[in-house]
C-alpha cells in the first residue's frame, strides 16, 4: 500500500521553476524557492521516485527543422473490441510521424498530431500510414493555420493559488514509480 501526501508550496514552487528552465541547478532552483541546496534536491529526487516528475527534455522549434505542417486528424475505428484498439495504439505508438494521440468521446474515437514538411509529405503519410492503421475507417485532417497558444508546462502556479475547493495535488509514496 502507498502514503498518499499533498505537495507542499515548496514543492509546487520547484515544479513551477523546472517547468520553466529545467537546466536551472539546485543551487539556483533552491534560491528560487526558499530553500537551502540539499532539501531542495531531496524534493526534487523524492518527486522523481513518485512519479510526479517523469522526465525532462529540451523543447524544439519544429518549423526550424522544416516541419511546417501540423495537422490535427480525427480517427474512427471500425470496431471498439480490445484486440482492434490494442492493435491501433500499438501501431500508433510505432510511428514517429505521430507526435500525440489521443483517445476522446464524440466525433471521433481518437485524434492524432502529425508534423509533416508539406501538404505532399503529409499525403504521403496518410497513404503510407493512417489509411494502413489497423481498424481504420474514416480519417477527418484539419491543418492548423495558426498555433495560438501550445503550453507544455501545467499550471502549478493556479493550482497552487486556486483557493476554490480544487485539491491539492497527491503524491504516491513508494517503490513503483520508474525514473525515466
Amino acid at each position: 500500500m502507498h502514503e498518499e501526501s499533498s505537495l507542499d508550496a515548496h514543492s509546487l514552487k520547484i515544479l513551477v521553476e523546472l517547468q520553466r528552465d529545467a537546466r536551472k541547478t539546485v543551487q539556483q532552483l533552491s534560491e528560487a524557492v526558499g530553500l537551502s541546496p540539499t532539501p531542495c534536491w531531496k524534493r526534487i529526487k523524492d518527486m522523481e521516485d513518485a512519479g510526479v516528475i517523469t522526465g525532462y527534455t529540451a523543447l524544439v522549434d519544429r518549423e526550424r527543422l522544416g516541419l511546417l505542417l501540423s495537422v490535427l486528424v480525427e480517427v474512427n475505428l471500425s470496431q471498439h473490441t480490445e484486440e482492434v484498439v490494442q492493435r491501433f495504439e500499438e501501431a500508433v505508438k510505432a510511428s514517429p510521424h505521430i507526435a500525440r494521440c489521443v483517445s476522446t468521446t464524440g466525433q471521433s474515437d481518437y485524434v492524432l498530431t502529425v508534423f509533416a514538411s508539406d501538404i505532399k509529405h503529409y499525403e504521403q503519410f496518410l497513404h503510407d500510414t493512417i489509411f494502413k492503421l489497423p481498424g481504420v475507417t474514416h480519417v477527418r485532417s484539419s491543418i492548423v493555420l495558426k498555433e495560438i497558444k501550445s503550453e507544455v508546462a501545467l499550471p502549478i502556479d493556479w493550482i497552487a493559488s486556486n483557493s476554490s475547493g480544487v485539491a491539492k495535488p497527491k503524491v504516491r509514496r513508494g517503490k513503483t514509480a520508474a525514473r525515466r
